[in-house]
């Protein structure tokens, strides 16, 4: 299958090697139906609060960009209907209203849903744990662990009753004041009804969607999908699992990326209400399913739910496959997980994240590297940068991200998000000096990620695989978007085995950007 690009399809995150259009007419009278279409990828920011990312399968860029803005239409409308954040949604215009209140087909399924889902979880999945989420807010910001008793009186008001639904007149009656919000339910929902859409257009033969980290695969397309790890999930980190998936839904809920600190620990967004308190048992489970919002609701409910109860609840929904990862490292799976993976060795149920043996042989190679002054295994990298919020805008700029030594000469791409090879001159410092297009573009389940913010590590080894020596190495972070502005940072930092930290002063495309020189595996 050729991949075809436009100036109008906004950057692809890492993307391979590009033919031209002309390669995908030639596979029309070579290849099978699907080779004859072109692979379209599109890039946005801040969809649903979050990153947006678009696969298609179709016969021509017209046909693709007719199917993207189909999808983000849809998108849009079911905003208007779902959102918390928009004051004149449907949903919150509900909320201050009285009495039996006529609601939309959309808002009736998602609040059914909740209905559903509060009896399958045994109240597991709850609306009104908004008000749990607030509580850990306020004790974020006092730094102050809630009491037994304001748990017990928040626990009160969300094991209520919060609304009562007529079919028969489609109406919904709010019966409590307590704070909802339709987050667990809603993305997955919205997921499934843009996707569909999107597939519905003529010529469009497979959609692949990802809404921040949360995804489905539609029609004639397998996708390769990297499952993060949830304790190293930088965005060339190694997957703790790599999976096959057609005609699926893959959600995953977790406790990095989003949540509190409080008194010196972290503390999960996702929270039990029965108990009021946040999940800690779990740290990630991934939930592969036909239906997006099934997949989005049982993934929610796992990293509550002890594996044993996840294990009887996935095991009464057919076509439900698992990985639960806890807080000890520990990799639970279902029966059937195996069929999904695309290599068997890439992950095993009930293993570890981290194994004796890997921590002995980098033992060994720190033992030789700081012999022979090489870097040191036992640290990394990790650059953290956040692309700006630009009114009027959603499409991410070009990135490229690579390290150089004093020499000038580049040692290792860590990262290329570009359109087509068309516009990669725009890059004007990495492309004067290399031209390396070939990676991919990767679709990874991982928990939710804000906005425009990303993350990226060095391991201290060149292009080849092989360990740099130790010394001053330049970090560069290029930006440049199609039609408006060009940003260059650049740092030289000393890697000589003592760790330190950078702050990087952001631009009009990358708002800010850190550098930190660690030890490998630290602050996930």
């Amino acid at each position: 299958m050729s991949v075809l690009h436009s100036s109008l399809i906004p950057l692809a995150l890492v993307m391979p090697a590009l033919p031209t259009e002309a390669a995908s007419t030639a596979a029309a009278s070579t290849g099978s139906a699907a080779d004859a279409n072109g692979l379209f990828i599109s890039h946005l920011e801040n969809v649903l609060g979050t990153s947006f990312d678009l696969k298609l399968v179709a016969r021509s860029y017209a046909v693709a960009r007719q199917s993207e803005t189909v999808a983000l239409a849809e998108i849009k409308r079911l905003s208007t209907v779902l959102s918390s954040y928009q004051p004149d949604s449907e949903f919150n215009r509900w909320l201050a209203s009285s009495g039996p209140t006529p609601v939309s087909d959309d808002l009736t399924a998602v609040l059914s849903g909740f209905d559903h889902w509060k009896q399958q979880t045994g109240g597991v999945i709850e609306a009104a744990a908004e008000s749990i989420n607030q509580l850990w807010q306020r004790a974020a910001q006092s730094q102050t662990l809630p009491s037994a008793s304001e748990r017990a009186e928040v626990v009160s008001e969300v094991q209520q009753q919060h609304w009562l639904l007529d079919a028969e007149e489609q109406t919904a009656t709010r019966l409590t004041q307590t704070p909802l919000r339709l987050h667990t339910f809603a993305k997955s929902y919205i997921l499934d009804q843009a996707a569909e859409k999107a597939l519905a257009v003529e010529g469009v033969q497979g959609v692949v969607m990802n809404i921040g980290g949360d995804l489905v695969v539609r029609g004639n397309r397998t996708e390769s999908v990297h499952v993060a790890n949830p304790r190293a999930d930088a965005e060339n980190d190694e997957p703790i699992a790599q999976l096959n998936v057609q005609g699926r839904a893959v959600a995953t809920s977790g406790d990095y990326r989003r949540g509190v600190e409080v008194d010196g620990i972290w503390q999960s967004h996702i929270v039990d209400p029965r108990t009021g308190e946040p999940a800690r048992d779990v740290i990630s489970a991934t939930v592969v399913h036909p239906d997006a919002s099934t997949a989005g609701a049982l993934a929610t409910a796992f990293n509550v739910l002890s594996p044993a109860a996840s294990a009887a609840l996935a095991a009464s929904h057919p076509g439900t496959d698992y990985l639960i990862v806890t807080r000890d490292g520990q990799q639970i799976t279902s029966p059937t997980w195996n069929q999904l993976l695309k290599s068997k060795s890439s992950s095993a149920s009930g293993s570890s994240v981290a194994t004796t043996a890997t921590n002995t042989t980098a033992q060994l190679l720190s033992v030789s590297a700081l012999k022979d002054k090489l870097w040191n295994p036992e640290q990394e990298l990790l650059i953290s940068l956040e692309l700006s919020q630009i009114q009027g805008r959603s499409h991410r700029p070009f990135v490229s991200v690579w390290i150089e030594d004093q020499n000038h000469v580049p040692v290792r791409q860590l990262a290329l998000w570009y359109n087509k090879p068309r516009w990669l001159p725009e890059l004007r410092a990495w492309y004067g000096q290399q031209n390396n297009t070939d990676f991919d573009a990767k679709t990874i389940a991982s928990a939710t990620r804000s906005p425009g913010e990303y993350s990226l590590k060095w391991d201290g080894k060149n292009n080849k695989g092989e360990y740099v020596k130790q010394g001053k190495y330049t970090v560069f972070i290029e930006a440049a978007r199609e039609h408006g502005t060009y940003q260059l940072i650049k740092q030289e930092m000393d890697f000589n085995g003592k760790l330190k930290q950078q702050t990087l002063s952001g631009n009009v495309e990358i708002a800010n950007a850190a550098l930190d020189y660690r030890k490998a595996g630290s602050g996930n």
